[in-house]
């Protein structure tokens, strides 16, 4: 069974870059788990030493509206252990 938590909010590029910080130094932390906010949730994961990484950027030119730039990160892996789960913050 997969579950997933989302959510969707618009951040200035300052809020963006703490946000990504702040998930990037649960994963530098020597911890097992790590808490990644999602909306007014934190979900625990159990990233390994070694992770998937991978990078997507898409540039859209449009005659009619406006030009679109997306940039996709993905990380994959498999869990260490079974300690994930949510926290309500």
């Amino acid at each position: 069974m997969a579950e997933t938590t989302s959510h969707e909010r618009e951040l200035s590029r300052e809020e963006t870059a703490a946000y990504l910080r702040r998930i990037a130094d649960e994963l530098a932390s020597d911890e097992t788990t790590v808490r990644v906010p999602v909306g007014n949730k934190a979900v625990r994961l159990s990233p390994p030493s070694r992770l998937d990484t991978a990078v997507r950027v898409t540039e859209r030119s449009r005659r009619i509206r406006r030009n679109v730039e997306q940039l996709e990160l993905s990380i994959e892996w498999n869990p260490t252990k079974r300690g994930g789960g949510v926290d309500e913050e």
